[in-house]
């Protein structure tokens, strides 16, 4: 019941975590800005989601990933 505090002391992984979620956060930002997506920019920058929403917006504006049809389900 108490394991909150017992993450915040893991101090590894919460450089691990963080580091995880800045450079996906940095990719998508720069290239929702580079684009001109204002919202996804306001959205990625409010957000925080581990970078799963970074790394969706990333594989959806990726023109390899369009021409495969991999993310024709987004």
């Amino acid at each position: 019941m108490n394991q909150l505090p017992e993450i915040f002391n893991n101090t590894p992984l919460l450089l691990l975590v963080l580091v995880w979620s800045l450079v996906w956060k940095g990719l998508a930002l720069w290239r929702a800005a580079k684009r001109g997506n204002k919202v996804w920019y306001i959205i990625i920058l409010i957000l925080n989601s581990l970078g799963l929403m970074e790394i969706i917006y990333l594989l959806a504006t990726n023109s390899k990933v369009k021409k495969t049809g991999l993310m024709n389900n987004f």
